[in-house]
């Protein structure tokens, strides 16, 4: 079998109801009877999808619009090793496979069990649930050219959307945690099964590309679900378009004919963004709340009383000022006072220990500090009048910057999902 795996034995009433089909295909005669009897019984003993499961293969890739996993693991991949375009090809087939097969919890690789060789699986998800697990693939600028060079002659493919992100202010990027030529990334409830899916495919990468940077994140929703918090204490993601609604999907999320052999991929935009810990826990409630234009316990916009009321930026309080600032962050990042701009936030938290900084705002402490934050992620249609539209603003006008400074960046193409039979990235080099 195709999974490595035995065949299963029938059960007991599995076998009764084969013998009840055979009675009734000697009843309607022929072999025909037999064979639609057949494949009624194995209709009826196909096992259904563990609720864990989430499905691999379809016209969009999983982890976009799949409900949030509580554990990421992102990597970005240097092409480094190989200037053929055939092996690229080889490469995404042979993630593309693997990624299906840990999708239903089985092994990147069938386990040979040659004691004298490697193991083809490092092995320590076997027996773990699926988790939920997500694999979603990007493809950067540097796939298409890198430093002037066509290296696998697609630069003429590279989609116009598929921009430079700009510098933006306060910007303190640190290079080699930022970029990249491919991405991974593994959502899953158990960090363990992210981890190892992304390990197993980093070692089928051997020879053809070898990771550049990894992050790793954590989401803690709500019981019952709701809006997860971020590590300011604060809700992240309230103003989300929904992804249950596939008109806000097509509008803002999913790339139309516009993009080319891209319809129905997205564009993936990572951000590591660091927060002074340490000094925001030491500000006031009322400012903290000022700062987000919410609050801190309900989610909801400063003057409404529940978390999904919409915002009313018009309102003022008795002294005529605005209730909530006009640099506020959700003030700022809102679509009214972005030209409507909207974009998939799917953030996770991040805490990488301790080590030295210095604040960029007072009281400009410098000494060992939290590096912890969040690992800003965001898909969109177009990065142009998406994401870039909106962080220049907050970038010039956000309040929040006096606690946050972005450290790394990266961009991805995250093509549509692969088709059973298929590989990610197929239509791109179609025809080549």
């Amino acid at each position: 079998m195709s999974d490595g795996q035995a065949p299963k034995q029938p059960s007991r009433r599995g076998f009764l109801a084969g013998g009840g089909a055979l009675a009734l295909a000697g009843w309607l005669g022929g072999a025909s009877g037999v064979a639609r009897a057949a494949a009624v019984h194995a209709k009826a003993v196909k096992p259904p999808v563990p609720k864990d499961q989430e499905p691999f293969y379809g016209p969009h890739q999983g982890g976009i619009l799949t409900p949030q996993q509580q554990n990421s693991y992102f990597a970005a991949f240097d092409l480094a090793d190989t200037a053929k375009r055939a092996d690229v090809i080889a490469l995404l087939k042979a993630w593309t496979d693997a990624a299906g097969r840990l999708a239903r919890a089985l092994p990147a690789r069938a386990l040979t069990g040659q004691a004298d060789k490697a193991p083809l699986d490092s092995g320590e998800a076997v027996g773990l649930a699926t988790a939920r697990l997500t694999l979603t693939f990007g493809f950067g600028p540097g796939l298409f050219s890198k430093d002037g060079v066509d290296r696998y002659g697609l630069a003429a493919r590279r989609p116009e959307a598929l921009v430079d992100l700009p510098k933006f202010n306060g910007d303190q990027l640190v290079p080699e945690k930022s970029g990249g030529d491919l991405s991974i990334q593994a959502c899953a409830d158990d960090p363990q099964v992210a981890f190892h899916a992304v390990r197993q495919l980093a070692a089928l990468a051997d020879g053809v590309a070898a990771v550049r940077w990894v992050q790793t994140g954590f989401a803690s929703g709500a019981p019952g679900g709701g809006t997860p918090r971020n590590l300011m204490g604060f809700k992240d993601g309230t103003n989300n378009p929904s992804p249950k609604d596939p008109a806000l999907m097509s509008q803002f999320v999913w790339v139309g004919d516009e993009g080319g052999w891209m319809k129905g991929g997205s564009y993936l935009v990572a951000r590591r963004i660091r927060i002074a810990l340490e000094h925001w826990d030491k500000t006031e409630l009322g400012f903290q709340q000022e700062v987000v234009g919410r609050y801190k316990d309900s989610g909801a916009a400063l003057g409404q009383k529940q978390e999904f009321e919409p915002m009313k930026l018009d309102a003022v309080d008795k002294d005529g000022n605005p209730v909530i600032p006009d640099s506020a962050h959700s003030r700022v990042a809102s679509p009214q006072e972005n030209d409507g701009a909207r974009i998939l936030r799917r953030a996770y938290s991040y805490n990488d220990g301790a080590n030295f900084t210095a604040e960029r705002w007072p009281p400009w402490r410098q000494g060992i500090e939290y590096d912890a934050g969040l690992f800003f992620l965001a898909y969109q249609r177009d990065p142009r009048s998406g994401f870039i539209r909106i962080n220049k603003k907050l970038a010039a006008m956000d309040m929040m910057n006096q606690y946050i400074t972005h450290v790394a960046s990266a961009i991805f193409a995250c093509p549509p999902g692969a088709r059973s039979g298929g590989y990610i990235g197929e239509a791109l080099f179609a025809g080549l």
